[in-house]
């Protein structure tokens, strides 16, 4: 006689011990975030339901989710999306995860009174990944023109799928290419990017979840994490109008070689500004003003 389905409250416990065994990060977290996925209510509505069966079909869903955690790939993968600032993303390998210190990249340039002062600033997103940056701007400053950069044109597939779901498609122009040969000179009011920033010694040490499974190129930044920032420092020096501004999300480490390079492309009023935790995470400078 078979056993019958395990109740949501077995699962999380089991659930737990056998990602814990597996070394996988934050297990209870992990276990909550794929049943609600699975059950279709949010995490910390879980706990009402613990005595509800999960049935043949899920449990099964289940333990392949399961198994999928504990050989090492993010959860935001397995369920498909993940949340960031109000809205929620598709997300897979095509680009990396949205992370909450890039929703703070977001509040800093949403937070930049004088830039949406104008009709319509031309902003650009450079290496838009998901497009959570770019979307989360045009949604929230419908008045802007937003250009969302990446030179990977999986990702930038990806993005336009979120745009599309998320109904900022036309709002956005999506390039695949560089910043330089993107833009016109001296045509924006606005660059920001979270870029890659990891010394390329560091992406091996990743843990596995983001070594093994978030693509190379949007975490290595060269032999000190510098090349890719130092690239648009300088094309944004020529893509911005006079006045224009940068928001970067940077390195902890990084804050006195980005601030320094700020200033060597031209750049006035550069300042390195913590993150939620304390850490020096959004480099901020604009043109000269001419």
């Amino acid at each position: 006689m078979s056993s019958p389905p395990p109740t949501v409250g077995f699962v999380i416990g089991t659930g737990e011990v056998y990602l814990r065994r597996a070394q996988v990060e934050e297990p209870r977290l992990v276990v909550e975030h794929l049943l609600a996925r699975l059950l279709g209510c949010g995490r910390l509505a879980l706990h009402t339901r613990r005595e509800e069966s999960l049935g043949e079909k899920r449990t099964e869903a289940m333990r392949r989710a399961l198994k999928r955690a504990a050989d090492g790939e993010p959860v935001q993968y397995i369920v498909g999306q993940w949340g960031f600032r109000e809205h929620t993303f598709k997300v897979d390998r095509r680009a990396l995860i949205p992370r909450p210190e890039t929703e703070g990249l977001v509040t800093r340039i949403l937070d930049c009174h004088g830039l949406w002062s104008e009709p319509a600033p031309l902003v650009a997103d450079v290496g838009t990944g998901t497009g959570c940056i770019a979307i989360s701007v045009a949604l929230a400053r419908p008045h802007a023109t937003v250009l969302a950069l990446d030179t990977s044109p999986e990702a930038l597939a990806l993005a336009r799928e979120n745009a599309a779901t998320l109904g900022a498609a036309d709002r956005i122009t999506f390039v695949e290419g560089e910043l330089a040969d993107a833009v016109e000179p001296e045509s924006l009011a606005a660059i920001v990017s979270n870029p890659p920033y990891i010394a390329s010694a560091d992406v091996d040490r990743l843990p596995r979840h983001i070594r093994d499974f978030e693509p190379r190129q949007a975490l290595d930044g060269g032999q000190e994490g510098l090349d890719v920032l130092a690239a648009i420092i300088t094309d944004a020096a020529m893509a911005l109008r006079p006045g224009g501004r940068i928001f970067l999300e940077i390195g902890s480490a990084q804050s006195a070689a980005v601030r320094r390079m700020l200033i060597e492309a031209g750049f006035e009023d550069a300042a390195v500004l913590p993150d939620l935790a304390g850490h020096d995470r959004y480099a901020e400078a604009r043109l000269p003003a001419g």
